[in-house]
């Protein structure tokens, strides 16, 4: 961990020397400070200019240069480069007359003149050229539909609307606009992937489609992510969302989808933000966010936030420091480098929820806390991501990334109701033991793509070749448990006196578990025509999976290595009887990785499991509005179960006996913005079930996957003159449907007294007011209007309740 903190205080240091360094003449920081003053657009003196670049087939223009020219010493260091989705914005410049300079490699540089007017903002969208010739006018053209702009987890640049899969981004403004805290706040805005569980108050346990997201399938910036610690919204510019099967791009990874965060870039015009945000519960969380340029061809970015909070449950408090440095530097005309790096350290308390009684959720207060109030989850993360993007020639392009991660966690406190054969009676008794755990992980990824556009007469093909390498290091220490702690009463906590001392638990063992992963993979999309589109890919991949298990004690260690590879193909097919509407069909295979031993002490094989998806897309309404439709099936038909052979009872032995079944239909809904209003809006279906099994009740359902869910938002800005203008409106309503938990029932066991938990439906209704100017901005939310109540569950023995009713406040001041 002190090679990262060194990291990230040396790319802070470099960020305030290259000025030095790289200028010995010209100074922008001085410049970038004089900006800072006086710079409110509604003085008279200034407005600004905002918009879009695209290349001339419509794909969104990233990292394009726009600077001002000229020589006035206020305006000639102003400017910045696009984003990935292609925006761009210039603040504070003088009324009047300017030029802006667009360049990019292998893009035709564009001069174009614009006015400034006081006070206002100036929308300019612009097309890049791709050929040579000199440009004789710019084109204008809108802003993108939810179905135009493609998603950087796709590793290549393919419009949603041309790609067969289902596809989901929620942006910086919605984030802004709701006042998202948690990933789970996010996820209420995407139908179909949804948070199964809390485990112990520390982590969102999040699934798609009826299987459950780990760590291969959460990202960031592109690169695995461990998702036991709950990530920093503050810093995300947007989360993308691929549902379905994406083992061609990433390997292994699970069936519902993967998750991918995108962090803040840096910007080459000068600014920032210090807010400040309270709420309920003692809650607060001051942050900062700062940007510029350090010369024409280096920029930074430096984000961070400190966060402080108590809980609606009793003796539960948390506490968190976040920093994200990110330098991009441009080599070249063809060539960029972008450095990123972040740290994590989060500390709370334990907290496993109310238990259950029976197989059944007891009627006891919200704010019910049964564990020690020295209990702890104490986490640190931190990660280090370097990619350098060169393009070849106008047609192709490689980016290269490396990134390295580690994730420290230690868990001390007591165990979770009814773990360790110790469970609740019906009185509400319940012993209490003490449980502990470490675990130190390393992860390395490095990974290499082609990307490029060719053409065989008149098919055009758009080419992604790639290859992938990471490595685990994972090691986790387990602690010799203490049986009995002491009781309490989870009806009546006064009923018995409890322990306040810390005891000291022994190590047990310690077990190593490294995984290496290999992959190479080629995917083309092949445009038949203007209608018909053809996407195939095929990946193989190779996993080497080891587990060395060591009782300290003795120094003993048992060994066990499994190796896999596995082909995984990709197919669909996209109609577009029109440029406005496209209809797709695809298959998709994935692989999961099985432990244990078959009857003859073999290794087991992967798991592969089939997805069929067909849908719709539509642009609406000159591209107001988008609404897309999917239906899909998802079905492991070689699940592994315990071995029945010869009355074997040891659950290592398994053979691939059972089958699982998912189906269901999702409708996405999303508007652009029109005289100050949008919306967006879903609904998800999705059933699964085991369909063949022998040890659970075929038909049964998989726990935690509710079979409804839906969302809607819609938002409101006052653009009219006067006072008004700049009130944001928002209300947001989230509907989470019946699911279940417990553990299933088992057809091998006579009098089986494993039961499922039903749990209930709720619906979250959030609403949102903002008051934003050009400096400053003063948000309000409040959220679970209606106090509903429901539960996260994991098994019988973590349940905890929703968070009731909240409310919160955010100033942020702008430069």
């Amino acid at each position: 961990m002190a090679q990262h903190i060194r990291f990230i205080a040396s790319l802070i240091a470099l960020s305030l020397c290259l000025p030095t360094l790289l200028s010995a003449h010209d100074n922008p920081l001085r410049t970038l400070r004089a900006a800072a003053v006086n710079n409110d657009d509604d003085d008279g003196q200034h407005g600004s200019v905002k918009g879009h670049v695209v290349t001339q087939d419509g794909r969104p223009a990233a990292f394009v240069t726009i600077l001002v020219k000229g020589t006035d010493p206020s305006t000639r260091t102003k400017g910045t480069t696009t984003a990935e989705d292609g925006s761009y914005q210039l603040r504070h410049l003088p009324v009047g007359e300017h030029t802006l300079v667009v360049s990019f490699v292998g893009l035709q540089t564009l001069e174009q003149a614009i006015t400034i007017q006081p006070g206002q903002t100036t929308q300019l969208d612009l097309t890049l050229q791709e050929t040579a010739r000199q440009l004789d006018e710019v084109q204008v053209r809108g802003y993108k539909s939810a179905n135009q702009v493609p998603v950087s987890v796709g590793k290549v640049a393919i419009k949603p609307m041309d790609l067969p899969q289902s596809v989901a981004v929620i942006d910086r403004d919605v984030l802004d606009r709701q006042q998202t805290l948690r990933l789970s706040d996010v996820l209420m805005n995407t139908n179909g992937v949804y948070v199964m569980g809390t485990t112990g108050g520390y982590q969102e346990e999040i699934a798609a489609r009826g299987f459950a997201f780990n760590s291969s399938n959460t990202f960031k910036n592109g690169a695995r992510y461990n998702n036991s610690a709950m990530p920093e919204i503050s810093s995300l510019e947007r989360v993308e969302v691929l549902k379905g099967s994406s083992a061609i791009l990433f390997g292994n990874v699970a069936a519902g989808g993967i998750l991918n965060l995108v962090t803040k870039k840096p910007r080459f015009d000068g600014g920032g933000q210090v807010a400040m945000r309270v709420g309920s519960f003692g809650f607060y969380k001051p942050s900062f966010d700062v940007y510029g340029g350090i010369t024409q061809h280096v920029a930074f970015r430096l984000n961070g936030t400190y966060e402080n909070s108590r809980s609606f449950r009793d003796e539960v408090n948390g506490e968190r420091i976040y920093v994200n440095p990110s330098l991009l530097i441009k080599l070249g005309n063809r060539t960029e480098f972008l450095l990123e790096a972040d740290y994590l350290k989060d500390n709370r308390t334990l907290d496993f929820g109310i238990g259950a009684i029976n197989y059944a959720i007891p009627d006891l207060p919200r704010n019910r806390f049964l564990g020690t109030s020295w209990g702890y989850i104490r986490t640190e993360q931190a990660s280090s991501t370097a990619t350098l993007t060169h393009r070849l020639t106008d047609a192709w392009q490689v980016r290269a990334t490396g990134s390295v991660q580690r994730f420290n966690n230690d868990l001390f406190g007591t165990n979770r109701p009814n773990a360790s054969n110790q469970l609740i009676k019906t009185n509400g008794d319940w012993v209490r033991g003490l449980q502990r755990t470490g675990i130190n992980e390393t992860y390395w990824i490095g990974q290499v793509d082609f990307t490029g556009n060719v053409s065989t007469g008149r098919i055009k093909h758009t080419l992604l070749l790639g290859a992938d390498a990471d490595q685990y290091r994972t090691n986790t220490t387990a602690y010799n448990p203490l049986a009995v702690y002491d009781t309490v009463n989870v009806f009546n906590p006064a009923k018995f006196r409890l322990r306040q001392d810390i005891p000291t638990l022994t190590t047990r063992q310690l077990t190593e578990a490294p995984i290496n992963r290999a992959g190479v993979y080629v995917q083309d999309l092949v445009a038949l025509s203007e209608q018909w589109k053809l996407l195939a890919g095929m990946r193989w991949s190779y996993q080497q999976t080891s587990s060395t298990v060591t009782t300290l004690a003795d120094k003993k260690a048992t060994t066990a290595t499994t190796f896999d590879d596995a082909f995984t193909p990709r197919l669909g097919l996209v109609y577009q009887p029109r440029q406005t509407t496209a209809l797709f069909v695809s298959y998709a295979n994935s692989f999961a990785v099985n432990t244990g031993v078959d009857i003859a002490g073999n290794a087991l094989p992967p798991s592969f499991i089939n997805q069929y998806e067909a849908g719709i897309k539509n642009d609406l309404f000159n591209g107001f509005l988008s609404a897309n439709a999917t239906v899909y099936q998802i079905r492991n038909s070689n699940l592994a179960q315990t071995s029945l052979q010869n009355g074997n009872t040891n659950t290592n032995i398994k053979e691939l006996a059972g089958e699982v079944t998912s189906r269901g239909l999702e409708i996405d809904v999303k508007s652009k913005t029109m005289q100050g209003i949008s919306f967006l809006a879903g609904y998800s279906y999705n059933e699964t079930r085991y369909t063949q099994s022998n040890t659970f009740v075929v038909g049964s359902l998989l726990r935690y996957n509710p079979n409804h869910t839906a969302n809607a938002s819609v938002f409101y800005t006052v653009q009219r003159m006067g006072f008004g203008k700049g009130v944001q409106l928002g209300l947001t309503a989230f509907y989470m449907g019946e699911r279940v938990a417990g553990r299933s029932t088992r057809v091998t066991v006579a009098n089986d007294a494993y039961r499922l938990i039903p749990l209930p439906a709720y619906t979250q209704l959030n609403a949102s007011v903002g008051y934003v100017k050009t400096r400053y901005a003063i948000r309000a939310s409040a959220t679970n209007l209606l106090n509903a109540l429901s539960y996260n569950v994991h098994d019988d023995n973590s349940i905890n309740p929703i968070a009731p009713r909240q409310v919160s406040a955010t100033l942020s001041w702008n430069w």
